[in-house]
């Protein structure tokens, strides 16, 4: 290094920049738990927390979708307003939705925002549980996690701050997290956190009259679900909410603290599994499943073949495909525009995108545009695009790769691009998706006897874990069980 000169004297602002930083810090980066009554680090205002995810909802919610029953969203949303009620925090806005998502998941936004999937709703067997992850979400929003987490990570990159203490006070922080979006709501949180997550979990669903001893329960279905699928499957709420081994214990050992008896409090497993009847199961087909290669969506009555070898994966929002080689990859999403040459030019937009030559591209039946294009960003990437007018939808099939290896993928991707076709075989176009059903039995019966009586389009270990038993298990007469019907692709 050169030391003939002096090291560059920052500017008056970034002095000021710097004095602000030091002086203000110590003052302001510790608040009060509402929770606990103790101090923690936090450089996020309320008002600032609950911007943030009033911002994001809208984003959760186009990701995943809400579940299009208003009656479940209701019944969600009561519950979960009973436990804010008895929360360090029943003044915020709260909000409680239930996403279309087979997933078993549950998490928060900073600011009230709590969201529960059909999933996890599946898998629970009462009232009580239900309100046992409800109540540990409302715990991470009362102890302010995210607005902590999120402050250690800015503190953990002084520049991000010192550029933050550069901004206007209202924007200061909400800047740096700009574009965070799903990073929110997938925080993941010390054990620390989830120890007092739990508790207040726990806390609240004592104080709202309920029978607090089926909330260890959860956890268990969630590790049966885990070990059913080798961990591939793991439930996300295991993912994002890392679960020390001794989790159930330390639950039922604080259960065993509280004031009881319980008796006569509620568990409400019969209310709660006649409001869960005919709730969608597993995936939709109805929202586009695979055959192979070969993608099919009922509603929106189309199909496309992406190539061969490709791996293939179905999202509310997108269908996307990856190389063997993970070098190129195709996604088929709708377009926001109301024409093709609309699309195509918001396509083009960005000053990183070049446009290349045009192709067309040879689909039945449909309209559409294409073109080459060139990008350069940390690599160069080539590609072709296609537009699609169709039913008063235009559809977008973006196709990329490296610069280097794309030539041996370009004829392939205007194949699968020229694939695009509408669906017309009603065996795809009828498939519906799997429920639960919600049935009665009028004697006692082991488990296999009641597949076999009421058959179910899912496995015996799956209709033993969602209905919190052992395969081997004997159901005593009156019993409601759960039951998948529906959802078969032929």
């Amino acid at each position: 290094m050169d030391r003939s000169y002096p090291p560059p004297r920052p500017s008056n602002r970034w002095l000021a920049a710097l004095v602000t930083l030091g002086l203000v810090l110590p003052l302001t980066a510790c608040s009060v738990n509402p929770a606990t009554g103790r101090s923690q680090l936090m450089l996020i205002s309320e008002a600032q927390e609950i911007q943030m995810g009033r911002e994001a909802d809208p984003q959760i919610v186009a990701q995943f979708g809400l579940y299009p029953d208003q009656k479940i969203q209701d019944y969600v949303s009561a519950l979960g307003h009973d436990l804010a009620a008895e929360s360090e925090r029943p003044d915020l806005e709260w909000h409680f939705k239930v996403l279309d998502d087979p997933l078993v998941n549950a998490f928060a936004l900073p600011g009230g925002y709590v969201y529960i999937t059909r999933g996890i709703m599946s898998h629970l067997e009462s009232e009580s549980e239900l309100a046992g992850v409800l109540g540990h979400e409302i715990g991470h929003v009362v102890a302010r996690h995210s607005a902590n987490q999120l402050s250690k990570q800015q503190l953990a990159t002084a520049g991000l701050i010192v550029g933050a203490v550069l901004l206007d006070p209202e924007d200061r922080y909400l800047a740096g997290l700009a574009g965070v979006g799903m990073q929110l709501a997938f925080l993941k949180f010390s054990r620390d956190d989830e120890r007092q997550a739990d508790d207040l979990g726990l806390r609240y669903l004592d104080r709202a009259g309920f029978d607090p001893r089926p909330m260890p329960e959860v956890f268990n279905t969630l590790g049966r679900v885990a070990a059913a699928s080798g961990g591939s499957g793991m439930p996300n709420w295991l993912a994002t909410h890392p679960a020390p081994e001794n989790r159930v214990g330390r639950l039922e050992a604080q259960i065993a603290d509280l004031e009881g008896p319980f008796d006569g409090r509620p568990v409400g497993r019969e209310p709660y599994l006649r409001e869960i009847n005919g709730l969608t199961f597993g995936d939709d087909p109805r929202q586009g499943f695979f055959k192979g290669n070969v993608f099919y969506h009922p509603d929106l009555a189309l199909q496309i073949e992406f190539p061969e070898g490709w791996k293939t994966q179905n999202t509310r929002s997108a269908v996307m495909a990856l190389s063997p080689d993970e070098d190129a990859m195709m996604v088929f999403t709708l377009a926001d525009q109301e024409s093709l040459e609309a699309a195509e030019n918001a396509f083009f937009e960005a000053d990183t995108v070049v446009r290349g030559e045009r192709f067309a591209p040879a689909i039945r039946g449909f309209s559409s545009i294409g073109r080459s294009f060139e990008a350069s960003g940390q690599m160069k990437v080539k590609g072709k695009v296609a537009f699609i007018e169709g039913k008063n939808r235009i559809f977008q099939l973006l196709t990329y790769g490296t610069d280097a290896r794309w030539s041996r993928y370009d004829d392939r991707v205007v194949q699968a691009i020229g694939s695009f076709e509408e669906l017309t075989d009603r065996r795809f176009l009828g498939v519906q998706s799997a429920k639960l059903r919600i049935v009665k039995i009028d004697r006692a019966m082991p488990l296999e006897e009641f597949q076999r009586r009421y058959p179910s389009s899912v496995d015996l270990t799956t209709l033993a874990i969602i209905n919190e038993v052992e395969e081997g298990a004997t159901l005593p007469a009156g019993t409601l069980v759960k039951r998948v019907v529906g959802g078969e692709i032929p």
